[in-house]
C-alpha cells in the first residue's frame, strides 16, 4: 500500500501542473484585461497602464506563468514580485540583520491577503456543508436500504415517484419557500445572519440551510444508493445466502450493505470537495460569509488572485480526497488490491 500511495503522490505533481496551466491560460485568454475591469470609468490610458503594471499583467505570458508557479509553490503566501524586490534590497537588509520581506498574494479588489480570505471564509462553509454531507449520507444509506428491502412494492414506487418530483424542482424554489414559511411566516428560524461564534451559528443560523440542503440532496442520493443495493441483491452470493436460510434483514445489512459501500464511498468522495466550496445559492440567500459566496463575488469583480488560489487549492484537495477514498476501498473490502 505504501508504494501505491507514494506513486499516487508523485502523479499529483503533473496533474497539478496541468491544472495550473489550464487556469493560467483560461484567465489570461478568456478572462479579459483585469486592468480595464478595475479601472472602472477611467479612460486615461496612462492610468490604465499604471494599473496593469501594478498588477503585473504587463509582463509577457511566460513571465506571468512563472510568477503564478512561484506563488503556488509558496502556497500564495509570497509573491514573485515581492521576492524580486526583496532580492534587490538583500544587501541592505543583510547589513541591518533583517530577513527579506515577503508579502502574501493580495486580492486585486480589496487588497486583502488571499490566504487570509480563504482561511476566514472556510469556517462558515464547513459549518454548513459538513453536517449536510454527513447527515445526507447516513440518511440516504438508511432510507435506500429500507427501500431496497421493500423493492417492487407500492411503497417503493411511491418513494421513487416523490424523489423524481423533488429532483425536478429548482433549488432556488426550495430556498424561497423555506425562507417565506420557516422564516417570515412562522418565525421558526432567522432568514439571514452570521455572528462568527461557532455554536451560536450552528444552533441559530445554520439549521435552516442545513435542513434545506439535506432535503434537496436526499432525493438523488436515495435513488442512487437504492440502485447500488439493488445491483448487489442480484448477485450470486446473495442467492447463496438466502438458500442457506439466512434471514433477509441479515442478508441486507451484513452482505449487501458491505459490498455496496465501495460505490457509495466513490459518490461521497466526489461530493467531498464540494463542501470546501459550499453552495453558492445557500450562502448568497442566507448571507453566510462562506467561501462559495466569496468566490462568486470574486468572479463578479474579476478578482483573479482569489479565483486562482481557490481553484488550485480545490484541485489539491480533490486529489488528496481521491487518494483517501482509494485507500478506504481496502478498509471496506479486503479483497481490493493496489496495483
Amino acid at each position: 500500500m505504501l508504494a501505491y500511495v507514494i506513486r499516487r503522490l508523485w502523479q499529483m505533481i503533473p496533474t497539478l501542473a496541468g491544472v495550473m496551466l489550464l487556469i493560467f491560460f483560461l484567465f489570461n485568454w478568456v478572462g479579459g484585461d483585469p486592468a480595464l475591469v478595475l479601472s472602472g470609468k477611467i479612460t486615461n490610458k496612462e492610468q490604465i497602464e499604471n494599473i496593469r503594471k501594478q498588477l503585473g499583467v504587463d509582463q509577457p505570458y511566460y513571465k506571468q506563468l512563472g510568477y503564478f508557479a512561484f506563488e503556488v509553490a509558496n502556497g500564495f503566501t509570497c509573491t514573485y514580485r515581492s521576492y524580486v524586490d526583496a532580492d534587490g534590497a538583500r544587501a541592505k537588509l543583510r547589513a541591518e540583520g533583517k530577513p527579506a520581506p515577503c508579502q502574501a498574494v493580495r486580492s486585486w479588489a480589496t487588497n486583502e491577503e488571499v490566504p487570509k480570505i480563504l482561511v476566514t471564509r472556510i469556517g462558515p462553509t464547513l459549518t454548513i456543508m459538513l453536517p449536510v454531507l454527513v447527515l445526507e449520507t447516513i440518511l440516504g444509506v438508511i432510507l435506500a436500504i429500507g427501500v431496497a428491502y421493500v423493492r417492487g412494492t407500492l411503497t417503493d414506487r411511491m418513494i421513487m415517484m416523490v424523489c423524481t418530483v423533488a429532483m425536478s424542482i429548482s433549488f432556488l424554489v426550495y430556498i424561497i419557500v423555506a425562507q417565506y414559511y420557516f422564516g417570515f411566516k412562522w418565525g421558526m428560524f432567522p432568514v439571514q445572519g452570521w455572528t462568527g461564534n461557532f455554536w451560536k451559528d450552528l444552533t441559530t443560523y445554520a439549521p435552516l440551510p442545513i435542513m434545506l440542503a439535506i432535503f434537496v440532496g436526499l432525493a438523488p442520493a436515495l435513488r442512487l444508493y437504492r440502485s447500488f443495493f439493488l445491483d448487489e441483491i442480484n448477485h450470486d452470493y446473495v442467492r447463496t445466502a438466502r438458500a442457506k436460510g439466512v434471514a433477509e434483514k441479515v442478508v441486507m445489512l451484513k452482505h449487501v450493505l458491505r459490498n455496496a459501500m465501495i460505490p457509495i464511498l466513490t459518490n461521497v468522495g466526489i461530493a467531498l470537495p464540494g463542501i470546501f466550496v459550499g453552495s453558492f445559492l445557500l450562502e448568497t440567500f442566507f448571507s453566510i460569509p462562506g467561501l462559495g459566496r466569496e468566490i462568486l463575488v470574486a468572479v463578479n469583480r474579476s478578482d483573479f488572485p482569489v479565483i486562482k488560489a481557490a481553484t488550485v487549492y480545490l484541485a489539491m484537495i480533490t486529489m488528496i480526497i481521491n487518494l483517501l477514498v482509494d485507500v478506504m476501498y481496502k478498509v471496506v473490502d479486503p479483497r481490493v488490491t493496489f496495483k
